[in-house]
């Protein structure tokens, strides 16, 4: 990419290896879910330290089989952050359960768990934490809400009797390859779901994997066999059971869902897999040298990296004092003049048409909205090399003292 060229915002990371993988899939012959699904759900896996993972074709479609397995649905509630994408609380309302809207902290994008805890009632069935821009949430303080609050659960089905306490749902779309205290996001909550979307980290160009910890009295092949159920139409058999001889027949168990990953995604999350490691290094190493420069600039940015945690890196999240809303808008469109994209995340769930229509008032979320004010995305991505990196960083400087100007 010359000097002149466009810095886009979050291109995929993909080489010539994704590519003939992909081949590889198609002159296979096995081109929906097959050996390559199962083979990277094993992979996965082991890469965080579970026993078992299920592939699905969204992160939304993982988060929203968690809430199912965990038999959640009409008259029950479930916490979910104000400053989010829509996937956290729209699977919610899918199973029918009422989404309760929980504002930041102050100076925070992470909910404020003093007012989730105050939320918590006997229809509470769950809480979706979200891991925002790969930085984990705090994990002790979830469990230690979920814990606190046994003597108000009301089980109402028998996994939830097993569990016996609100459900730990994480929402962890950004934060495959993330750790907290030295432990693997994925093997913390209840359920974990993560995406492989195309602007992801890790990408399967869609796609999504559902991690859990099985309560006592459930196997973890029970779980996964339940996830498989209700990502196929619930038919007793997948088409590469039904392969083997004699085995064509099947039933189904219930009116369930189609949302399985294919073995073409399945190629290119092989070989991204293989890469990864390198990949979050790359990521580690944008951020450090972004951090470094906005000292002098008076910025706030989203902390990667802590005593208590390692980020995935998937957002460079920064906030800047004293910028108005129009002020923000402003940078972006200079950022963009002058050939580097720039993006905002997230707009809260109460400013969206969706979340008003069920009551939601974004004057009752004031932290949530101050951190959205002035919140710039800078470019975070491992296509970018040193070079692009600097011209970032010179093209938010210019802009940013420009708009300050002007």
């Amino acid at each position: 990419m010359g000097s002149d060229s466009v810095i886009p915002f979050s291109p995929p990371d993909i080489t010539e290896e994704e590519i003939a993988e992909v081949a590889d899939a198609l002159r296979s012959g096995w081109i929906t879910t097959g050996p390559r699904v199962k083979e990277l759900e094993r992979r996965i896996a082991d890469f965080l330290g579970v026993a078992k993972c299920a592939c699905l074709n969204s992160q939304t479609a993982c988060a929203e089989t968690a809430l199912r397995i965990a038999d959640i649905g009409s008259g029950d509630e479930v916490i979910v952050p104000a400053y989010t994408y829509t996937a956290t609380a729209s699977v919610v309302c899918h199973v029918g359960a009422t989404p309760v809207i929980i504002d930041c902290a102050r100076g925070s994008y992470e909910m404020d768990y003093d007012l989730a805890a105050a939320a918590i009632t006997q229809r509470t069935k769950a809480i979706i934490p979200v891991d925002l821009g790969g930085v984990p949430c705090n994990y002790d303080r979830l469990f230690e809400l979920a814990e606190s609050s046994r003597s108000i659960f009301r089980a109402g089905s028998e996994y939830q009797r097993h569990l016996g306490r609100i459900a730990i749902c994480a929402d962890s779309a950004h934060a495959f390859g993330a750790q907290w205290r030295n432990s693997m996001l994925g093997s913390l909550a209840d359920f974990t779901s993560f995406s492989f979307h195309a602007v992801k980290n890790f990408t399967t160009a869609e796609g999504g994997c559902l991690t859990w910890k099985a309560p006592d009295g459930f196997s973890d092949d029970e779980i996964y066999h339940e996830a498989q159920l209700l990502s196929l139409h619930g038919q007793s058999k997948d088409a590469l059971a039904k392969t083997k001889a004699g085995a064509w027949e099947y039933d189904i168990l219930g009116p369930w869902y189609k949302c399985n990953m294919t073995d073409i995604q399945a190629a290119i999350g092989l070989v991204q897999l293989k890469r990864y490691r390198g990949l979050l290094e790359r990521r580690h190493q944008i951020v450090g040298r972004y951090d470094e420069a906005m000292k002098s600039l008076g910025v706030e940015v989203l902390p990667h990296l802590a005593e208590d945690y390692a980020s995935s890196c998937h957002l460079y999240m920064c906030r800047i004092p004293g910028l108005s809303y129009d002020q923000r808008g402003d940078l972006i469109e200079r950022m963009a003049q002058k050939g580097v994209s720039a993006n905002v995340h997230y707009k809260p769930l109460p400013m969206l048409t969706a979340y008003k229509n069920l009551g939601f008032d974004i004057s009752d979320y004031p932290n949530a909205y101050e951190m959205f004010l002035n919140e710039v995305s800078l470019p975070l991505h491992t296509c970018l090399n040193d070079d692009q990196v600097e011209r970032v960083l010179a093209v938010f400087e210019e802009s940013l003292r420009e708009v300050q100007c002007a």
